[in-house]
């Protein structure tokens, strides 16, 4: 598979035929060019920002309004509570307005303070706070959240 250069450090990883390493869930995964962004944003949140890896599920199931969704990353605090969704997208789809609505319905359940969608080459990185949706310059290290 040819993998897509990303806007985010080069790590090492352990490939299998077509499989990625998952370290958080600890197995091979199908490498899809969604699977090698969310990868990637793994390590960089765990390598350069700080963020406990045994705080992070993959694809942890939820409910909102009756339908079964899947968000891709889930980052918890120290409480076990979610603190920020992370949303990835493959390289080539671009990061729009609407793309950013259609992830908002994970905020009705879980009612994180962060929210980061990325395509691996693009990181929109928002705070929430009284319904309102900041954007950050960067996304922030775990202990800042």
């Amino acid at each position: 598979m040819n993998l897509t250069k990303l806007n985010l450090p080069e790590y090492n990883f352990k490939f299998k035929e077509n499989l990625i390493f998952d370290e958080i869930r600890k197995k091979y995964i199908v490498l899809t060019p969604e699977e090698w962004v969310r990868q990637n944003i793994i390590k960089f949140l765990i390598k350069n920002l700080n963020y406990p890896a045994h705080l992070i599920g993959i694809e942890k199931q939820i409910k909102v309004f009756g339908t079964i969704k899947r968000p891709d990353i889930i980052i918890f605090d120290k409480k076990l509570e979610p603190i920020m969704i992370v949303e990835c997208k493959k390289t080539n789809i671009k990061i729009t307005e609407k793309t950013l609505n259609q992830t908002i319905n994970y905020f009705i359940e879980l009612k994180p303070k962060y929210f980061l969608l990325t395509n691996g080459i693009r990181h929109y990185c928002c705070k929430i706070t009284n319904n309102s949706c900041f954007f950050l310059k960067q996304i922030p290290n775990y202990n800042e959240l």
